[in-house]
């Protein structure tokens, strides 16, 4: 079963990267009541069509080249399960090739189809704070 889950993080990434925008919206479910949390303040999406559009607009931006995972944690209760990850994309934009490390988080639901995502919230590490230190202060 965990490998069904991970399976969707590899789904995600191939669509990612073939910027296969039908493909990607396929790695979530159906329901209306999907969520996205990017990295960009401007990145909070609560149904299909402004997580499509946020794609679209990352697709625009930038030509992801590929997913490398470093840490993945899959907690499963049932017919529900998160998946705790970090990864670097590496990217090209504008000619320049990029590496941007990222944390998620993933909430999925099993369907008859498989399992399906119902949120993916991504992160980037506080820059900023210490290690060992509860906030960044500096």
């Amino acid at each position: 079963m965990e490998r069904e889950i991970l399976d969707t993080l590899e789904d995600y990434a191939t669509a990612y990267c073939n910027k296969d925008i039908d493909a990607l919206m396929a790695v979530f479910d159906d329901a209306a009541d999907i969520s996205v949390i990017g990295t960009g303040a401007d990145e909070l999406c609560d149904n299909r069509s402004s997580i499509k559009h946020l794609f679209e607009r990352n697709f625009h931006d930038a030509t992801a080249k590929s997913f490398e995972w470093h840490w993945r944690k899959v907690t499963q209760r049932d017919d529900s399960a998160v998946v705790a990850a970090t990864l670097t994309i590496h990217l090209e934009v504008d000619g320049t090739s990029l590496s941007v490390p990222i944390r998620w988080t993933v909430g999925l639901v099993k369907r008859d189809n498989g399992w399906k995502w119902t949120h993916r919230h991504a992160s980037s590490a506080a820059g900023n704070q210490a290690d060992g230190a509860a906030y960044p202060v500096d």
